[in-house]
């Protein structure tokens, strides 16, 4: 599915027009002009995936912000922008093939970060919450408790489920399931399966970040199904291996200037690896 079929970037001559126009000129920065028209990025056209490649500084994380402020898709954290950068995005256009449902989002480590920290923090008030109930039950199960009045009600609900389970089912059925018990992996791959839906544009910046190796060709596989079966597009910028591999997507090479498409066996990081391993064959 494409929603969004192309975006452009406005060039040296465009962003030099406007700057021309700025009557102060005591700004240490004009983020994000000058970030992406020195890379020769002037236009992507878009797949269902779409991959930008580069390390860092390579301006793919500025290309995703853009895009997302310009389509006014929905993010959780705050990210990097300047005095400028509106006026940046009215030089920007884009053409769309289909309406943008309202579920698009971008999707950033700092989202997946902080998802990982409040887990973190719930855990803790269930680990807490969970010695609470602990000590409840023995107090329930071995009190010599008597039922007299209506007001003893609740407490005799709590006494009799503590005398007619063991401890640790009396714990699962007053406690929500521990979250501790998901690895930080884990609980960021929780985070992308939660937050695609399905119809939807949706931006992911460095989705690899605390993901194993094992994850992230979970997630590949996510991600292709997700644009393949169930309407999605994608537009991704990485530099993990696993995700450059994935079937059919169009990856845009942001070191190199201009910016080319290349397959994703030719990129230098993919070489570098495919060159060590080759180097150890003999050891596997």
């Amino acid at each position: 599915m494409l929603y969004l079929s192309r975006f452009a970037f406005p060039d040296d001559e465009k962003e030099f027009d406007f700057l021309l126009t700025v009557k102060r000129k005591c700004y240490n920065s004009f983020y994000p002009f000058k970030v992406l028209s020195a890379r020769g990025l002037l236009e992507l056209e878009m797949e269902p995936v779409t991959i930008l490649y580069g390390g860092n500084g390579s301006g793919k994380t500025t290309a995703l912000n853009v895009m997302a402020e310009a389509l006014k898709l929905h993010r959780d954290s705050r990210y990097n922008r300047s005095s400028f950068f509106e006026d940046y995005i009215a030089l920007c256009t884009h053409e769309l093939r289909n309406e943008i449902p309202e579920r698009s989002r971008v999707i950033t480590s700092d989202d997946v970060f902080d998802f990982m920290l409040n887990l973190r923090a719930v855990n803790a008030g269930v680990d807490e919450k969970r010695e609470e109930l602990f000590q409840e039950y023995l107090d329930a199960k071995y009190s010599d408790f008597h039922f007299r009045t209506m007001e003893d009600y609740d407490r005799l609900k709590t006494v009799n489920m503590a005398r007619s389970n063991t401890q640790s089912r009396y714990v699962r059925k007053n406690l929500m399931e521990n979250l501790s018990e998901h690895s930080n992996g884990e609980s960021a791959f929780l985070y992308f399966t939660q937050r695609i839906e399905e119809d939807g544009l949706y931006l992911l910046d460095e989705p690899e970040n605390s993901l194993s190796p094992t994850r992230q060709q979970e997630l590949c596989q996510f991600i292709e199904d997700s644009a393949r079966f169930f309407h999605c597009q994608f537009l991704i910028a990485t530099h993990s291996p696993f995700l450059l591999a994935m079937r059919g997507a169009k990856v845009y090479d942001l070191d190199a200037n201009p910016v080319t498409i290349r397959r994703w066996t030719e990129l230098p990081a993919v070489r570098a690896y495919y060159d060590f391993f080759q180097a150890h064959a003999k050891e596997f």
